[in-house]
């Protein structure tokens, strides 16, 4: 352990200012704060439009109680916190009664933003909350919260942490029962804790890095102190690079699977996408399917729980029209891009001796494929072929040409379907959802799963940063230094929590400073 001594204190003042030196906007920090800046009380319809039952609308802020003692008629004190209390609920001004609902009177810093809040549980049709509404907007010091508003609030109050907030954003975007899981576990901090976890273990390798670099000299340092943090930075470097090789699970699941129907013209292609999104098996969704800032709308397919995004392209051929040939370009460029290749291929152009389909098959996807030079083995992880019009193949012939390729590990799974009967359909959906599953992950199993591209981004540069370390050790300790700095930069970034103040923290603990 280091003595007391005013260098030390030089030295935490010193690593405050080196941590401090760039603006909050370049560090891309933001540090939760338990006191929130703006006094403003806010309000809005926290449940969704339209016409319900009961729709719920939230008041947050300092002016909180007034607004429930004016709304439901309290004279006295407030009901208990977290009691509902059913009130005749009036407008402040005119005392004209709006609804008869339940108050729920939240007192900070227990509540969602960490501030003193209200609820109001009303009647769900539009003239009641539009009533109540413009009774609130009324009241002097109280104005409609603006997007994201009650979240912000929770994450300056330190009730949130940035990946708990877009857990919750994932949350209420969910449309499948996968993205719910993956999303409430993020929600509930298992992530956060995780990149808290490698930033406060960095935050130990800066202070003791630091330290180092002012006290070696003077022998106050304990023996073998850089080699604990050469071995933690490795070990840290190795845990990162797991988590980044995960081939997007989180993400996909996230957003969607990609899958694209390819093959040639005719085989059947626009039929399978109807098929697939009138079956019962699969649940259709037609809100946005894509990702943030991909303004394409797409139905969203749920196969056994996780998310599908299927489309359709132009069939396969030679053409010597440049219409044509464009949109050949561009579906060869889809079918590289997805996550999962559909090809279709017509039955009845199967060859009648089983043994030569294999071939056959092999030839066709050649065609679809964007780099067949790439291997059948390796391009069977993202293709699963669809035998379609299996009704006008002889039924011993299907059945021969099932066993056959059974027989031919090479060739991606093949399932004979016919969308005109639907015969076939289940078995290639269960074929279909596996796969799907493979992609996607496990949202529950294992440690959680890295779910915004965001976060990719900044883990990415944090190893890189790491790798200053090792470059810059033995040769100059300060810039060896920075980058353990800027790798808890990014981490930062994405957690939204680290401080120079953090840093001080493990340099006064850890180094017996100002006992």
């Amino acid at each position: 352990m280091l003595p007391c001594s005013w260098g030390l204190w030089r030295s935490a003042i010193h690593t405050l200012k080196t941590f401090s030196r760039a603006s909050p906007s370049a560090r891309g920090l933001c540090i939760p704060t338990r006191a929130v800046c703006d006094a403003e009380t806010i309000f809005a319809l926290s449940s969704g439009h339209g016409r319900c039952g009961v729709a719920v609308v939230r008041v947050s802020g300092p002016a909180s109680s007034m607004v429930l003692r004016n709304m439901a008629g309290l004279t006295q004190a407030l009901p208990p916190p977290r009691t509902a209390l059913l009130r005749r609920i009036t407008d402040p001004k005119s005392k004209e009664l709006l609804d008869r609902g339940l108050v729920l009177w939240f007192k900070g810093p227990h509540s969602f933003t960490g501030e003193d809040s209200a609820e109001f549980h009303i009647h769900g049709g539009p003239a009641v909350i539009t009533a109540v509404l413009q009774a609130l907007g009324s009241l002097e010091g109280v104005r409609p919260a603006e997007a994201g508003e009650f979240t912000r609030r929770a994450f300056h109050a330190g009730k949130l942490g940035l990946t708990e907030v877009e857990g919750l954003g994932d949350l209420i975007h969910a449309e499948t029962e996968a993205q719910r899981r993956q999303a409430l576990r993020q929600m509930d901090g298992e992530l956060g804790r995780l990149y808290q976890d490698w930033s406060y273990r960095l935050k130990r390798c800066l202070a003791h890095v630091e330290a180092f670099i002012d006290f070696s000299e003077d022998e106050l340092i304990e023996d073998g102190v850089l080699n604990q943090v050469d071995s933690s930075v490795r070990q840290l470097e190795t845990e990162i690079e797991r988590h980044l090789k995960d081939e997007r699970r989180g993400e996909r699941l996230r957003t969607g699977v990609q899958v694209v129907i390819a093959g040639a013209t005719n085989a059947g292609k626009s039929s399978l996408l109807n098929t697939l999104s009138s079956s019962r098996q699969a649940i259709v969704s037609h809100h946005r399917g894509a990702p943030p800032g991909d303004h394409c709308e797409k139905p969203t397919l749920d196969i056994g729980g996780f998310p599908v995004l299927l489309s359709d392209t132009a069939g396969l051929r030679d053409s010597t029209d440049s219409v044509e040939r464009e949109g050949v370009r561009r579906a060869r460029q889809r079918v590289e891009q997805a996550d999962l290749t559909l090809v279709v291929v017509d039955s009845t152009q199967l060859p009648p001796d089983p043994q030569l389909v294999a071939a056959f098959l092999q030839q066709h996807l050649s065609t679809v494929l964007p780099s067949p030079e790439a291997g059948m083995t390796a391009a069977s992880d993202k293709v699963l072929l669809v035998l379609n019009k299996s009704d006008l193949v002889p039924e011993e012939q299907r059945e021969r040409t099932e066993g056959e390729l059974r027989e031919r590990p090479g060739l991606p799974p093949a399932c004979f379907l016919s969308c005109s009967t639907s015969t076939g359909l289940e078995d290639f959906l269960t074929v279909l959802q596996s796969r799907v599953k493979t992609l996607c992950g496990d949202p529950l199993s294992g440690a959680p799963s890295l779910t915004q591209a965001r976060h990719r981004a900044h883990l990415q540069q944090s190893v890189q940063a790491l790798n200053q370390y090792h470059q810059y050790r033995d040769q100059d300790l300060a810039l060896a230094a920075e980058g353990v700095r800027l790798a808890l930069t990014h981490l930062g970034r994405i957690t939204g929590r680290v401080g120079a103040e953090e840093i001080l923290d493990i340099i006064f603990r850890d180094f017996c400073i100002g006992k």
